[in-house]
């Protein structure tokens, strides 16, 4: 079931982790990730539908953009285990991403290969931490690649559009 804007409204399951909670309100209330960080590094709020529930949840990961295509890393700080976003994500692929105040829709899929190679180098370039995570771990750790599912361009004009003309009631 994918995310649309109105589930949004609806409002979402918060996150057991006290962390999460706090970026995530954070983001809420100012409207932006801009200055949300993780270890002083800059982060992006992703909204998902969980695995088991069906409920919205979000979830800070870091930022990790080329091209205007994001990377999101399932390092769970090099635990033995995914975190519980990944199952989610594999299940329903269809994401919504904000970076700053832009919120936009993607389509995840986990990389492989020479593809996941040359977005761990991103990823490590990006975050540091997640080499030693790799390190640290016995488990490889999963790189979902998100692609948006509109071409940036069509809904950049769509914003521009929308920001000048009023709306009619």
């Amino acid at each position: 079931m994918p995310i649309t804007r109105a589930d949004d409204t609806a409002g979402f399951e918060p996150s057991a982790l006290d962390w999460v909670r706090d970026h995530v309100a954070r983001i809420i209330d100012t409207g932006t990730t801009d200055g949300v960080t993780i270890q002083g590094l800059p982060t992006v709020l992703m909204t998902y539908r969980g695995a088991k529930t069906g409920k919205l949840r979000k979830t800070p990961v870091m930022r990790v953009e080329h091209d205007g295509r994001y990377a999101a890393v399932a390092s769970k700080g090099g635990m033995p285990e995914n975190p519980h976003w990944y199952a989610s994500v594999a299940a329903e692929p269809v994401v919504e991403l904000q970076d700053g105040t832009v919120t936009r829709t993607y389509r995840a899929h986990e990389a492989s290969g020479a593809e996941k190679e040359l977005w761990w180098a991103r990823a490590v370039e990006a975050y540091p931490d997640y080499a030693v995570y790799q390190r640290n771990t016995d488990r490889q750790i999963p790189l979902f690649v998100l692609e948006p599912t509109e071409p940036v361009e069509a809904v950049e004009a769509v914003e521009a559009v929308e920001a000048v003309e009023p709306k009619v009631s």
